[in-house]
């Protein structure tokens, strides 16, 4: 790759996004917007949009398509303003313009839609989010959640009203919503970034209709072991398999070069700590233990006390300020300005055995329902993709592994879905 072409070459995309198993109409939409020249790729970069409309009728539909069409206008429109600017601008314009077509028709009123997008610049990644469609990273095997979930669940664990996990929390219904673009003339948007891209580095939107049915640590390691158009395809079908509730949509990017212009530490800066309550407590002892040997004459014992007061006070600045991990590198937050808050969510991405199997037990049971329906199905290809996996098994390569299994799936299900005319099949697991 030379260069002058690495802007271009140096990133792989697709994007897929499907009915599901249960709506009438798709009201997800998603855009694309690749740059066709390098200097235009360092004005505005390459830009990634998806959006999860909402409303009666076809208002959600219009709504997420409004904005995936929108923000990309004015974000390319705007070549003066920094990107973080720009974009934010392009979000809020387009909420402006959802906004009034909702108030100039009632049967559109109170439309609405999420808003993901993700610009990938030469400083690296920028994103812009309002709602519960996400973004995440996959970085050497570690999957990060970059947005944060502005939904009722999400906004009550922030708050401290419930822990995360716990039974109150899975009791909370996950589709409930707190901000979103359009409903209302003022928008808060959510800002991340720049985060600088490295060479590897893979990059997910998607809207709930993913989420729901597929956990994240699936969709991580299924990131990282297959090609974007192939990972998009797998993640669908599972979704679809496990009652697709909801409109799926995904875009995944792999990026194979370093964007990171400014030369900014991957690490980030130091999140501030707070001290464990007992470090400043025992200081004031240690002063005052001090004070005390002072008034009794005890000298040696004044200066034992400062020196243990000073050697807390040392560790105490160390811990706040020095120890910490990088902003962003964990589910808490930290850091502030441009950067926002994120990650939110951390998991493991790294293949297992268990998880191998797994998909080796979702095309047996496609498997046993094709038999128990008549479905008809040439197995050849299917059988050569799992013996393929089988033998990755026996070395030890757990991310071949899940690759031939999750290509199993996949040719599983498209010859199903020619045979039953695009309809889905459904699986009891």
């Amino acid at each position: 790759m030379s260069d002058s072409d690495y802007w271009n070459a140096a990133i792989e995309h697709a994007m897929l996004s499907d009915i599901g198993m249960r709506r009438a109409n798709n009201q997800d939409s998603a855009a694309t917007v690749v740059a066709d020249s390098e200097a235009r790729f360092t004005k505005r970069g390459h830009l990634f949009v998806v959006a999860d409309g909402m409303g009666a009728h076809a208002a959600g539909e219009l709504a997420s398509q409004m904005a995936a069409e929108r923000i990309p206008q004015h974000y390319l429109r705007d070549s003066m303003a920094p990107i973080p600017e720009a974009l934010r601008g392009a979000i809020h314009e387009a909420n402006r313009e959802v906004y009034l077509k909702g108030q100039s028709n009632p049967e559109f009123h109170n439309m609405g839609t999420t808003l993901s997008a993700l610009a990938l610049v030469p400083d690296g990644i920028v994103v812009g989010h309002v709602g519960d469609s996400r973004v995440y990273r996959l970085r050497r095997d570690v999957f990060e959640q970059l947005t944060f979930d502005h939904s009722l669940a999400w906004e009550m664990e922030a708050n401290g009203h419930v822990q995360p996990n716990s039974e109150l929390s899975r009791a909370i219904p996950k589709n409930v919503i707190t901000r979103s673009l359009g409903p209302s003339p003022e928008l808060q948007v959510d800002m991340e970034g720049p985060w600088p891209a490295l060479e590897g580095d893979r990059y997910l939107l998607c809207s709930d209709g993913l989420t729901g049915p597929v956990e994240d640590e699936e969709i991580g390691i299924l990131l990282g072991c297959l090609p974007p158009e192939k990972v998009n395809r797998v993640l669908v079908d599972l979704a679809n398999l496990r009652g697709g509730p909801d409109n799926i949509t995904v875009i995944s990017l792999c990026v194979n070069a370093n964007f990171n212009q400014s030369g900014v530490s991957v690490s980030g800066p130091r999140i501030r700590r707070s001290p464990p309550v007992l470090l400043p407590v025992m200081m004031i002892v240690g002063a005052l233990l001090a004070i005390v040997f002072a008034i009794q004459g005890i000298w040696p014992a004044v200066g034992g006390a400062l020196v243990f007061s000073a050697g807390l006070a040392l560790f105490t600045a160390w811990y706040c300020f020095g120890s910490g991990p990088p902003a962003g590198a964990s589910g808490q937050s930290g850091g502030s300005g441009p950067r926002g808050r994120g990650p939110y969510r951390r998991y493991s991405a790294k293949p297992t055995a268990e998880f191998a199997e797994r998909l080796a037990g979702t095309v047996q049971a496609l498997r046993d329902a094709a038999e128990e329906k008549g479905w008809q199905v040439r197995w050849e290809t299917i059988d050569e993709q799992q013996a393929k996996a089988e033998a990755a098994v026996k070395k030890g390569d757990w991310r071949q592994a899940v690759a031939w299994q999750a290509e199993a799936i996949i040719s599983t299900m498209q010859q199903l879905r020619h045979q039953r005319g695009n309809e889905e099949p459904t699986v009891e697991f």
